[in-house]
């Protein structure tokens, strides 16, 4: 019985040691993304920012799937809370505001691409109406619509500092 036990730890063992550098071996091996399919991932990003800064509800929409979440994590009484926001909600408050009132300026400081799914992590400064209003970074799970990326998944942090 011990005998078993033993077998299967060290069996187990072995599985947790051989998956990851399986998974890196196979990663290596994965083709370089083409440049043509960062553009189009970014490109799909930056109409979510258009739709923004022009105020266009119609923009805004046409950058999310239609299963789209949008959450936004932030600070209260010391907790952390993630609040979730419909892509109707969000739009319809940006087209509330005036053109260029919602200025969020991102750099894309990762992009991934496996097949249809692509991952952004871009850090952003948001200025309303000319001035800084806050930071934080932008997550982004994009999705491979019928040959159209699209925002499937959105969470971004929030801060007022510190912000440069």
């Amino acid at each position: 019985m011990i005998n078993k036990i033993f077998t299967t730890m060290v069996a187990l063992c072995a599985t947790f040691v051989y998956m990851p550098a399986h998974a890196q071996s196979q990663a290596a091996n994965l083709p370089a993304q083409s440049r043509a399919a960062e553009d189009s991932v970014k490109a799909a990003v930056n109409l979510l920012f258009t739709g923004m800064i022009q105020s266009d509800p119609t923009l805004i929409r046409q950058s999310f799937t239609d299963s789209a979440i949008l959450q936004s994590i932030f600070e209260k009484d010391g907790t952390t809370v993630a609040r979730l926001e419909s892509v109707d909600d969000f739009a319809r408050a940006i087209s509330r505001m005036g053109k260029g009132d919602a200025d969020e300026r991102i750099r894309i400081d990762v992009l991934r691409i496996d097949g249809p799914l692509a991952t952004v992590w871009a850090p952003y400064s948001f200025y309303y109406k000319g001035k800084l209003n806050h930071c934080g970074v932008d997550s982004f799970q994009m999705l491979l619509v019928n040959g159209v990326w699209k925002i499937q998944y959105l969470i971004d942090t929030r801060r007022k500092q510190p912000c440069q």
